[in-house]
């Protein structure tokens, strides 16, 4: 895939390699969507978030920069920096990803021309097979997204609530804790870790934290620490029983 030469450079510069297969550089395609994040960070992340594979639908490489040195680079197959493009959301993004399917139809036709009647037939039945599944890959991913952004369900509501429970007892001393046992300073202990939730989450109850957020809200929780005037409360408490059995 390395023996490259550029044959569109309108927006991406885009190439082609021996094989006549169309690819573009990592870089170039990061510099022209304007992704905030570097590009050694952005194109791990939208590999990743399309399942590309290496060495089929991209290529690890090293490049010389104008200094000398050599930086990493990625070759990336015209359909996989497509996908990649339409991650973005943006405006540019849709910008690029048309301009590579103008670059797809254009050489396209090009293939098609010199075939006979059934073969172009048949190739056009793949590419609409091709297309179809990938569509549904994609559709696939955005649902997983969508599911993952949806607040919490029933089942992991229950798993945050004996969490809370199991960190309040522990902060009371015990179940069998004067203080456990004084409604009052139990129920302080309970809001407090719920309203840190709510404090961590920016939601208005615990019940709204997102799906994909549900082990990081398990883990606030774990953490949770009592505030120093709580604190001293639930110790008075528990030392007068202490007193009493004295």
């Amino acid at each position: 895939m390395n023996k490259l030469e550029i044959i569109e450079n309108e927006l991406v510069p885009v190439y082609e390699t021996s094989t006549g297969e169309k690819v573009v550089y990592g870089s170039e395609l990061h510099e022209v969507l304007g992704a905030p994040s570097v590009y050694r960070e952005w194109v791990k992340r939208r590999l990743s978030d399309i399942d590309a594979v290496e060495n089929e639908e991209f290529q690890g490489v090293e490049i010389s920069t104008p200094s000398g040195q050599t930086k990493k680079d990625h070759i990336i197959k015209l359909d996989t920096a497509k996908e990649m493009a339409m991650l973005e959301r943006n405006e540019k993004g849709k910008q690029v990803r048309r301009y590579f399917i103008q670059i797809e139809k254009k050489y396209k036709s090009n293939q098609l021309a010199g075939l006979s009647t059934e073969l172009k037939a048949v190739i056009v039945v793949d590419k609409r097979v091709t297309k179809v599944e990938n569509e549904v890959k994609m559709l696939g991913r955005e649902l997983k997204d969508f599911k993952m952004d949806m607040p919490i369900l029933g089942v992991e509501i229950d798993e945050i609530t004996a969490v809370a429970r199991r960190k309040g007892a522990e902060c009371l001393g015990g179940k069998k804790s004067n203080a456990y046992h004084d409604r009052s300073l139990r129920s302080k202990v309970y809001h407090d870790i719920y309203g840190e939730l709510k404090r961590q989450f920016g939601v208005s109850t615990y019940k709204a934290i997102k799906r994909s957020q549900c082990q990081d809200a398990l883990g606030v929780i774990n953490k949770y620490t009592l505030p120093y005037i709580l604190g001293e409360q639930i110790k008075d408490c528990n030392a007068q029983m202490n007193m009493e059995v004295m």
